[in-house]
């Protein structure tokens, strides 16, 4: 993001501008130092020094050392997104951390690990890098236009010092068209798709300037540009964001409206009218486990959930989701996040009334689906319970007496109740979630360490609660899923400006930024000595091969401005020496070779 490396190319050869502005500066700078009365010289004012501090930080923030700091900074934030579940995009993950790390959770809670790309320092390293990257775009973009409708600049005096040189010799007999020489070698030039300007110094020589590569500097600033285009469209774009996430249950229906997600996420320019109406029904949820590779039985190798979908007047769809590959429909993007079983449970009061009846969605805790859950029941019994629950669908018990399971399938499914009474503290008004039980207010009822040991229940089974506060029963255990709906207008424009990152990227590491120049003039013993040099903007190894073959071409051409009948080797066109290419500090070492040319003659 530094300012080009030809910012300054003005002057007689295109180099000497530099050294005008150096001693601008010093004289400008001692100018300002002058005293302004007797006694010493005149010192700063505050808004001075103000304006001075902006103009160096302004400096500073928008260099190209800035850029890539602020472009590694933002890298390096990013990091714990990917490392710390994120609650834009998987909450169920977020409760589970905090109950597995209920000590550090509270702090990266504070601090934003939990909303990373929403955190005020993520969005401070955004915005600096934005300002930087707009501060040094547009002066680029201003010089860059004044620089396309330049002409190229003057045949430097000494073309020998240049970077790639070679020259050749015609006889007498192409003197008087030595014009025509030079207008020949920038129609060569401009077929090569230079630009092209031809000077006549006179006795000093008629010669053509040539120039390439601008789109360099223009791949360069489209990448940067489109860079700016990125961080705008995901910045305002990403306002327009929302996602929300429910967890279905194999057989239920969901309506894209607020009050059915289970968590939400809107961004801040969001209005509850954009979400569109359609409704989607879970119909069932289909898993393959690897079942012939003894080190990897039961790992999953395919999720499938089939779906239904409908609107308003329309006709059902049917449609499945899979990993990676989400349900696309009236503008919202379906994720499938998660799964696990649901088990449904039924609590009956001791008339045999239920007072709790549904679906329970345990969270796994292993690659086997061991899962954990919690039932709370405020209502209808003596007081109120809550149950934490564990799950597993192939149960098999341990020499310590503990249950685990060694199948992810149902084949031997097993739940296991610890039950607590007390308040819940469900009508305090304060929002619960419906995956945690705080035990700390609870008094338990029935567990390992007590008389009365842990409900254990197997599908169609019935036990009694503790102190005769009724029954529970164990139905059927279905699968659910969760599911990330979300709307995201940025893809399109994120997509078109990574495609210009890529091309700009592409353009100005590939094209070559040149000046070739084509020089004719005539000595003494009236031979005309005709001189080819470049100069490369940046490292361009090809860059004598370009002299070189421009040398090739232009010889053929002339060889045609001799008489009509005369062989090339008659033409009074010499044998070229090859051309050097050096740092442009050579020039002794090429005068050497060029001397001790038979054919040649140094210049």
């Amino acid at each position: 993001m530094s300012r080009p490396s030809d910012h300054f190319d003005a002057g007689k050869d295109g180099f000497e501008a530099r050294d005008r502005e150096a001693k601008k500066s010093t004289s400008g700078g001692a100018r300002a130092t002058m005293p302004n009365k007797p006694g010493g010289a005149q010192k700063p004012g505050r808004a001075s020094a103000l304006v001075a501090w902006l103009r160096t930080a302004w400096r500073q923030l928008t260099s190209m050392r800035t850029a890539l700091l602020l472009l590694l900074l933002l890298a390096i934030a990013a990091i714990p997104g990917s490392l710390v579940p994120q609650r834009s995009s998987d909450p169920n993950g977020v409760i589970v951390y905090q109950d597995q790390y209920p000590d550090i959770a509270p702090f990266l809670d504070d601090i934003g690990m939990f909303d990373v790309y929403s955190s005020p320092w993520f969005t401070a390293i955004y915005l600096l890098l934005f300002v930087s990257l707009i501060g040094c775009i547009i002066p680029r973009i201003k010089h860059h236009w004044d620089a396309l409708r330049s002409k190229p600049p003057k045949t430097p005096a000494r073309l020998s010092r240049l970077d790639a040189y070679s020259m050749q010799v015609l006889d007498a007999s192409l003197d008087p068209k030595r014009g025509a020489v030079i207008d020949e070698a920038a129609k060569v030039l401009r077929d090569k798709k230079y630009r092209t300007v031809i000077f006549d110094d006179g006795k000093r020589g008629v010669s053509v300037s040539a120039e390439r590569g601008y789109m360099r500097e223009t791949g360069n600033l489209v990448f940067h540009s489109a860079m700016v285009g990125i961080i705008v469209a995901v910045g305002i774009g990403g306002g327009f964001t929302w996602s929300g996430q429910r967890v279905l249950v194999e057989g239920q229906t969901f309506v894209n409206g607020l009050v059915s997600y289970s968590s939400f996420n809107p961004g801040r320019f969001f209005t509850p009218d954009v979400l569109a109406p359609f409704s989607m029904r879970l119909d069932s949820f289909d898993i393959t486990y690897e079942e012939e590779n003894q080190n990897a039985i039961g790992q999953a190798t395919d999720y499938a959930a089939n779906v239904t979908v409908n609107t308003p007047g329309g006709e059902p769809q049917t449609e499945t989701v899979r990993v990676n590959d989400p349900l696309r429909f009236a503008g919202t993007d379906s994720y499938l996040l998660g799964n696990g079983y649901a088990p449904e449970i039924t609590v009956r009061d001791p008339q045999g009334n239920a007072v709790f009846s549904d679906f329970v969605p345990f969270l796994p805790q292993d690659s086997f689906l061991t899962s954990m859950g919690v039932v709370k029941v405020p209502d209808g019994l003596d007081e109120q319970i809550g149950m934490l629950g564990f799950f597993y669908p192939s149960a098999v018990e341990l020499e310590s007496g503990a249950l685990t399971s060694n199948h992810p399938d149902l084949r031997d499914p097993m739940l296991t109740l610890n039950v607590y009474s007390g308040d819940l503290g469900l009508d305090e008004g304060v929002p619960r979630s419906v995956y945690t039980l705080d035990t700390d207010t609870l008094t338990p009822i029935a567990a390992r360490d007590l008389d009365f040991k842990p409900i254990e229940l197997r599908p169609g089974e019935t036990a009694e609660l503790p102190n005769g506060l009724g029954t529970i029963e164990l139905g059927e255990v279905p699968r659910y899923a969760s599911f990330d709906v979300h709307e995201d207008p940025t893809q399109i424009p994120v997509l078109i400006f990574a495609i210009l990152i890529i091309g700009g990227l592409f353009t100005s590491l590939l094209v070559p930024r040149r000046r070739l120049w084509v020089k004719a003039t005539t000595r003494a013993d009236g031979t005309v000595l005709v001189e080819y040099a470049g100069l490369a903007r940046g490292d361009d190894p090809q860059l004598a091969a370009a002299v070189n073959d421009l040398l090739d071409v232009h010889t053929r051409k002339i060889v045609g401005l001799a008489e009509p009948a005369s062989p090339a080797r008659d033409s009074g066109v010499a044998k070229r020496p090859e051309p050097t290419s050096g740092s442009g500090s050579g020039a002794d070492s090429q005068g050497a070779s060029l001397a001790s040319s038979p054919t040649q003659e140094a210049p």
